[in-house]
């Protein structure tokens, strides 16, 4: 499990299996970026997108 476990939207908790340590948007994504000087990576609910399209 990723930290996308402990999240509510049902699209998120989709990924919380995913071997990719994903983060849910948030001030400890932030600070965890700029510590490590990367970028922040956004998904926007392509599932949502994907169902209504």
């Amino acid at each position: 499990m990723n930290r996308l476990a402990n999240e509510q939207s049902p699209y998120l908790l989709q990924h919380a299996s995913n071997p990719v340590d994903w983060w849910p948007w948030g001030e400890e994504a932030m600070q965890e970026a700029k510590r490590r000087d990367v970028p922040i990576l956004l998904s926007v609910g392509y599932s949502s997108c994907h169902l209504a399209c």
